[in-house]
């Protein structure tokens, strides 16, 4: 497996935690030794791992249930950064994300999440890689 595709491994472990609501998932994907942040659509940037983790826990513990698609998922691998630009639709908002992933030793984390409103989102592709939901 190359590296792009262990980037769109970890990428798409990011959203099946988004989808079940799964806390532990959640913290499990974002990296430990290194600084972390996320910009919530319309929100502010959040840092470190503890607020990042909160700021999670506050949205997929929430009274209201939501349904995540991701779609359109590209990957760019630099080093030792990962890269990846998709496009997420959350209820009926279609957004564009990208998620920036660390390599640590043979895995993949996410040290940054940021999205935001996007005018389209690509139709559905078959295969894996392409959508959670």
């Amino acid at each position: 497996m190359g590296e792009e595709e262990k980037i769109l491994f970890a990428n798409e472990a990011f959203y099946a935690a988004f989808a079940g609501a799964d806390m532990d998932a959640m913290s499990a994907i974002w990296a430990g030794d290194a600084a972390v942040s996320v910009i919530h659509p319309g929100g502010d940037l959040v840092s470190g791992r503890g607020p990042v983790l909160e700021s999670w826990q506050a949205i997929l513990s929430g009274e209201d249930s939501f349904d995540i698609e991701m779609r359109g998922a590209s990957a760019r691998c630099l080093n030792d950064v990962g890269i990846v630009v998709c496009y997420e639709r959350v209820g009926g908002h279609n957004l564009i994300a990208t998620n920036l992933f660390a390599r640590s030793g043979d895995t993949w984390r996410i040290v940054h999440h940021q999205s935001g409103p996007s005018p389209v989102l690509p139709p559905r592709a078959d295969g894996p890689g392409t959508s959670v939901n």
